[in-house]
């Protein structure tokens, strides 16, 4: 058996002792708490292996992942084109996400908005010794409070019902991307 720096011979075998050089490149991913964990399963799937995370204080900032893979993977062009077309997809479950509430709230808001106006002027009637004008003027005002709670409720689940299966859909395809990526892999 002879040494040689690093590595072991013998009888025409080469063993090497300790691994060989790697270079890695880096990638840091800012998504919200509601994908983080969709990001997070999926990205070993394109060679990235999770690094770490930076969880914020608080429940509405955004999660901040570390990723790093080898820069000599193979398949890696075929593997970027699928990990663009997979954060397109999640960028599309995340519009559809948040277009459930953004009609309703408009609704709800523009609603509450007219209720307060109305409220106003029955405080001014009332100020001004017009009771009769004030009276006329609250029972708009507290339906205008009342009514934006179940109309939200009413066409949020409306829009719901309406997106639910195309978001499903589009988790479908994202699983389908993330597997033919996994499949480019050589293990």
């Amino acid at each position: 058996m002879v040494m040689m720096r690093g590595m072991v011979q013998e009888m025409n075998e080469v063993i090497t002792k300790g691994r060989d050089f790697v270079g890695y490149e880096y990638k840091s991913v800012t998504a919200g708490r509601n994908s983080a964990d969709l990001y997070m399963d999926s990205y070993p799937s394109f060679g990235w292996s999770l690094e770490g995370t930076s969880l914020p204080l608080g429940g509405i900032s955004p999660v901040v992942m570390k990723f790093k893979r080898n820069r000599k993977i193979k398949n890696k062009a075929e593997l970027t084109r699928l990990q663009r077309q997979f954060e397109s997809q999640v960028a599309e479950v995340e519009s559809l996400e948040s277009s459930k509430k953004l009609g309703a709230s408009i609704f709800a808001y523009t609603i509450g908005i007219i209720g307060s106006a109305f409220m106003a002027g029955s405080v001014f009637a009332f100020l001004g010794d017009m009771y009769i004008l004030c009276a006329i003027l609250a029972v708009p005002a507290f339906i205008g409070w009342v009514v934006p709670y179940f109309g939200f409720v009413r066409i949020s689940k409306k829009k719901s019902e309406k997106v639910s299966p195309i978001i499903d859909s589009k988790y479908d395809e994202i699983y389908d991307v993330c597997e033919k990526a996994n499949s480019l892999l050589a293990y």
